[in-house]
């Protein structure tokens, strides 16, 4: 049975002799028989890759696209059909320069190291794309949606780049990968040193994704690196962020750990946006209510109950504990600024746009030179940017506009105009 080198031989011999009998001398023929060999070899590969470039777009794409039209969109766009092709052609390469090269032996054996190695560089360009295809697959599900894939995607790619180095050296060097990977370790302090951010910032992912401390979409802010937007990407070595100004901010992973950041997905899921804003009551407008009062103030539909119920209830205990009602000071009596945030709350309940179900509330805050905080905490029914925006500017709208029924009057500091009029008097 005649093998493979047996026919190898028999076809540069015969190569040879054709080469010879068109009258060139032994030089020539051997130069003539590798270009007519390398000629042929040509044409063959150049049909090959015809043939295989037809059946992988054609039949073999549309029986993938059939079965699955998603990752045949993947398969395309990562252009693996077109590195296993390359990759097949660099392999039957490898066998046919023996053939092409066989009076040539040293400059075979370079060759043939040379192959080997874009072998080994189309292996890594199909695995990488392998790797691609499956990260946008995984993307593409809910269960992987919001996890750090690439970070997971770009350690496989470090590990597939060594291996890669590894083999190349030892096929050049004619060693074993095992003696590199030797001298490689007296050198390990060199590289922690150059891949110390990689390093960091693999721990870091995978402590992001086990602790699901951050996901991509989520809204983050750190105020030490001007980050206040929803990330877009978290990979190995950085996370992209869009600040809601459009701008992209691209921060070390690490940070994510050794530094403190404030992530709205809480919020988010729970459906409601804290509003919590104060109005600074001056205090010198705080009094009393006198019963005149009391009376325009129960028109207001929101006050009505909530006077009538408060007044009986101060008129019992003023009666039980024998208060004299004539000076003011004495017992209990309503004012203009308890009432005005009782309306404030009841206000609040009634607004279809503010969370029932969460805390809602109407406090005092010490009072400051700039008089009396009345605080609203309480939360909107949505999360929506625009929507909280707008919801919050129609409650202050409305009380800026209410408490002058309450003869209160806001806190602002002295303005120009104030000034001249003071000027003026004098």
């Amino acid at each position: 049975m005649i093998n493979i080198n047996e026919q190898t031989s028999m076809l540069y011999d015969w190569t040879l002799e054709f080469t010879k009998s068109l009258g060139f001398n032994d030089q020539a023929a051997k130069i003539g028989t590798v270009f007519l060999l390398l000629f042929s070899f040509t044409i063959i590969l150049l049909l090959i890759d015809y043939i295989l470039r037809f059946f992988f777009n054609n039949m073999l794409m549309e029986f993938i696209r059939k079965k699955n039209d998603k990752w045949g969109t993947y398969l395309a766009e990562h252009k693996i059909l077109i590195h296993l092709t390359r990759l097949i052609l660099v392999a039957i390469s490898q066998q046919l320069i023996p053939v092409i090269f066989s009076g040539f032996p040293s400059l075979n054996s370079i060759l043939d190291k040379v192959l080997s190695v874009l072998i080994l560089f189309f292996l890594f360009r199909l695995f990488n794309s392998l790797l691609k295809t499956g990260r946008d697959a995984m993307r593409s599900s809910k269960a992987f949606a919001n996890k750090p894939v690439d970070s997971y995607l770009q350690v496989l790619q470090i590990f597939l780049i060594f291996i890669l180095i590894t083999l190349t050296v030892s096929i050049f060097t004619g060693n074993s990968p095992w003696s590199f990977l030797v001298s490689l370790g007296a050198a390990s302090a060199v590289l922690m040193l150059v891949f110390k951010d990689t390093i960091l910032g693999f721990v870091a992912s995978i402590q992001v994704s086990a602790n699901d401390s951050v996901r991509v979409g989520d809204w983050i802010e750190m105020s030490k690196y001007d980050v206040d937007g929803d990330i877009l990407e978290i990979n190995l070595n950085n996370v992209r962020v869009q600040n809601f100004d459009k701008t992209i901010v691209t921060i070390p992973t690490y940070t994510l750990l050794s530094d403190a950041f404030k992530n709205y997905r809480g919020m988010q899921e729970t459906g409601g946006r804290r509003l919590k804003r104060a109005i600074n009551i001056k205090i010198s407008s705080i009094r009393y209510f006198s019963d005149k009062d009391l009376i325009e103030l129960k028109k207001i539909d929101l006050l009505t109950s909530v006077i009538e119920e408060r007044e009986n209830e101060i008129s019992k205990y003023n009666s039980q504990n024998n208060v004299n009602t004539e000076v003011k000071v004495n017992g209990r009596r309503m004012t203009n600024v308890g009432l005005f945030r009782k309306y404030i709350a009841c206000y609040a309940k009634s607004n279809p746009d503010i969370n029932q179900e969460m805390t809602l509330m109407v406090r005092q805050l010490p009072p400051t030179s700039k008089g009396l905080p009345l605080e609203l905490y309480m939360f909107t029914n949505g999360t929506n940017w625009a929507f909280y925006e707008d919801t919050m500017s129609d409650i202050f709208d409305h009380l800026f506009a209410a408490i002058h029924y309450f003869d209160l009057k806001i806190f602002e500091e002295p303005s120009s105009d104030d000034l001249r009029s003071i000027l003026k008097t004098h």
